[in-house]
């Protein structure tokens, strides 16, 4: 399908929500990055997994990649509040090397992998450098990143802590992180928005799951 094409599905769509709800729905189009995105591997622990997809959408980050290694992440709706229907979740579940399938996508696509967990050549939140995309690697609750994660990370970072707890959980940490770093793409980086051509997409896909019968209208 072309991008005029897609504009023309838009403008036919649009026409079946309120221009308030249209208006929104540019808004927040016109403020999603692809600049940060967030990898959880093999989180078992859905509630928490999906207070991440909703700090994600909250914050401006339009894509999640999953990866389910042992076990298969389920959206907890009583926690996303719908979030996830406003974000591209990638899901890596069908081969035998999902986190290393995963992460060599986003090295493909320019992305710089940074775990999430302590390690001897580690760097404070506050001081991840933003001049590359950054994607990051969060592991599971107890266990953490896998060996394979940590082996193909480009860098790691920590999150200053003052207390006796080893560590936050991965909602929490989440959280922070976006809080810290989304603002800051926004301060310091030129190209942190979605091209006009991810833009059309996106909203293509919002559109056709907010207008009923949305096929049928098309046809």
């Amino acid at each position: 399908m072309t991008r005029i094409e897609k504009i023309e599905l838009i403008r036919l769509l649009s026409n079946y929500v309120t221009e308030s709800r249209f208006a929104k729905m540019q808004d927040v189009l016109s403020r999603r990055t692809r600049y940060l995105t967030l990898v959880m591997e093999d989180i078992y622990q859905a509630q928490n997994a999906s207070a991440v997809l909703r700090s994600c959408e909250c914050f401006g980050i339009q894509d999640v990649h999953i990866i389910e290694n042992r076990n298969e992440y389920q959206v907890n709706p009583d926690v996303a509040l719908g979030a996830n229907k406003w974000l591209s979740l990638h899901k890596y579940s069908t081969e035998d090397h999902n986190t290393r399938n995963c992460l060599l996508n986003l090295k493909h696509q320019g992305y710089r992998l940074i775990a999430t967990t302590p390690h001897k050549d580690d760097c404070l939140l506050e001081e991840l450098p933003l001049n590359q995309k950054t994607a990051l690697l969060f592991g599971t609750e107890m266990k953490g990143l896998s060996e394979e994660a940590i082996g193909m990370a480009d860098g790691f970072m920590k999150i200053p802590m003052s207390g006796f707890t080893e560590s936050f959980n991965i909602s929490v940490s989440a959280a922070i992180c976006l809080y810290h770093l989304a603002p800051k793409i926004k301060n310091e980086v030129n190209n942190w928005q979605l091209t006009e051509d991810e833009q059309a997409d996106i909203m293509l896909e919002w559109l056709m799951g907010s207008v009923k019968n949305a096929r049928a209208l098309i046809r």
